[in-house]
């Protein structure tokens, strides 16, 4: 998968099948919580009906929502299958096109059992449901956690750290960064967080064309700096001057 930028990213979009499994944890999940609920609505047929209603459009509404912003892309569901929620850029998603996501769902369910979102992701070219277009969203494949801390680039000779973590070299303060776009640091952050995910192949050859994009426009970094190392200096150094 590519972002705007040409980059490939090498995110692989999840099939029905396994959208179908995590959602039907997720599902399991929000009947149970809502059971109760529904035994509190027939105790009280005024106020019990009134937080009943209340929570059951949180459990229904609120639950994928704050997963998918505030959790990694990740509801129960897809972290048992091993899926991600990720902008259409391999980004992360916002509060606000969560929310158009899931209040999307309603048109997804039509006319049952999500008849109408099954049909997207069967024909759409990235297996995105309605609400997935209308929030600019994926649902992709996640890399399992072990490879998180062991995933290292060839030749590399260590593991990579956050950009946040990299210490700024010595001269970065009177690095030329005005020719840095926004674009660019958007695009070299996303890789710096996606890249304990991608096959040690794919991402030394992402770090390359992205080294290879910032090397004239950013001027003052040691030519030599590994592809890798200079995105987290850049980046550091754009950071440090807000």
């Amino acid at each position: 998968m590519s972002t705007p930028e040409g980059v490939e990213l090498d995110l692989v979009v999840a099939g029905l099948g396994s959208r179908f499994m995590a959602s039907l944890v997720d599902s399991a999940l929000q009947a149970v919580l809502i059971i109760p609920l529904l035994a509190l609505a027939s105790v009280s047929a005024t106020a019990g009906a009134a937080v009943a209603s209340v929570g059951g459009l949180l459990v229904v509404f609120g639950y994928p929502t704050v997963c998918d912003a505030l959790a990694d892309g990740r509801t129960v569901g897809r972290r048992l299958t091993g899926l991600r929620l990720v902008t259409e850029d391999g980004g992360r998603v916002g509060f606000l096109a969560a929310a158009v996501r899931n209040i999307v769902r309603l048109v997804d369910f039509l006319p049952a059992a999500y008849s109408v979102g099954a049909l997207a992701v069967i024909v759409s070219a990235r297996n995105q449901r309605v609400g997935d277009m209308a929030a600019g969203t994926l649902v992709v494949r996640a890399a399992p956690v072990r490879r998180r801390a062991a995933a290292v680039v060839p030749g590399a000779g260590r593991a990579a750290a956050p950009a946040e973590e990299v210490a700024m070299p010595e001269g970065a303060g009177v690095w030329d960064l005005t020719r840095l776009t926004a674009e660019d640091v958007r695009v070299v952050r996303s890789f710096l967080a996606r890249r304990p995910d991608l096959d040690p192949a794919a991402r030394a050859r992402v770090a390359g064309e992205l080294a290879r994009r910032l090397r004239p426009v950013v001027v003052g970094p040691d030519p030599g700096t590994p592809d890798e190392a200079l995105l987290e200096q850049v980046l550091a150094a754009k950071a440090a001057r807000g």
